[in-house]
């Protein structure tokens, strides 16, 4: 077997030597590209191999009609919307992704970016402190309940809105489940976005749900820039001067926002949810034993295609 990892942004050395190991005690040989030019580079490289493990990477029809071997593809991370499912499906190429690994990471971040905005962008003035404030987690996945746990240590109230996560189950990790996407955004001062971008979820976060939370509002979105109806942002900003977004990747009006409401957002540079040395490593070794368990015992537990 011929396993390629193809990375744009790559793993952590530590993390690529780890996975390196997997493969050579399975028998398989590894190849490694990094931080490549153009789809072409990557078209190139996937021509002979059996197995991928891709991070943010693009793998489209075009990638996959060049992989005349392929067999199977792992995300490493949760989100897998730059997989083309339908295409690796026609191909017979499973895709899988690595759930829970990057969980804590994203959880971390997003709690920060919430303290970033309640003490004002450390700028000197005085700000709130986040114990006693409402939090609501709209999904209830790895990410929502790792949100939750550390929320509830800096003494928030939590709220959380799943329909595929039973309320028993939300109720005894001590957070509180509520009937509708709308209550959640009633009750809560800041809300944590968790969804995935899918045809149901993309600009689904609109002004009618923005507009109910309360006076004081933050919005935060670890999850996808996709989710969010941007033309309905824009006009919370300009209708609700207590309005507040903070989110790990920009959204395009950034510059619109910078215009007319500087300090009442903050994005990072880039998508850094998963930007620390464990969960690279921890979601690249997952990604390794999966396409092992797949070859050796035909394991497909983390399959995202039918």
């Amino acid at each position: 077997m011929k396993i390629l990892i193809a990375t744009v942004k790559p793993f952590a050395p530590v993390a690529v030597e780890q996975i390196r190991e997997i493969f050579d005690r399975a028998g398989y040989e590894t190849e490694v590209l990094e931080k490549y030019a153009s789809q072409d580079d990557l078209m190139s490289k996937v021509k002979d191999v059996d197995g991928l493990i891709v991070r943010s990477d693009k793998i489209d029809q075009q990638v996959l009609e060049a992989a005349g071997q392929l067999k199977i593809v792992v995300r490493a991370g949760a989100g897998y919307d730059n997989i083309d499912l339908e295409a690796a499906t026609a191909k017979e190429v499973v895709v899988m992704n690595t759930p829970g690994q990057n969980s804590n990471a994203v959880a971390e971040l997003a709690m920060g970016m919430m303290v970033y905005m309640a003490r004002n962008l450390f700028n000197g003035k005085p700000g709130t402190e986040l114990k006693g404030k409402t939090l609501g987690i709209h999904a209830y996945g790895h990410v929502g309940r790792e949100v939750a746990r550390i929320a509830r240590g800096f003494g928030m109230d939590t709220f959380a809105y799943d329909p595929f996560v039973s309320k028993t189950d939300i109720i005894n990790d001590g957070t509180k489940p509520v009937d509708s996407v709308e209550e959640l955004y009633e009750n809560s001062r800041y809300v944590s976005l968790h969804i995935p971008a899918n045809e149901k979820t993309v600009r689904s976060i609109n002004f009618d749900l923005m507009h109910r939370m309360p006076r004081g509002a933050t919005l935060v979105n670890t999850a996808r820039k996709e989710i969010i109806h941007e033309e309905d942002l824009l006009r919370m900003f300009r209708e609700r001067e207590d309005f507040r977004y903070v989110s790990d990747i920009a959204p395009s009006c950034a510059e619109t926002l910078a215009a007319e409401v500087p300090g009442r957002f903050f994005f990072t540079p880039k998508k850094m949810g998963a930007q620390t040395a464990e969960a690279n490593i921890n979601a690249g070794v997952a990604a390794a034993r999966q396409i092992v368990k797949f070859f050796e015992k035909g394991d497909t537990t983390f399959q995202v295609n039918k």
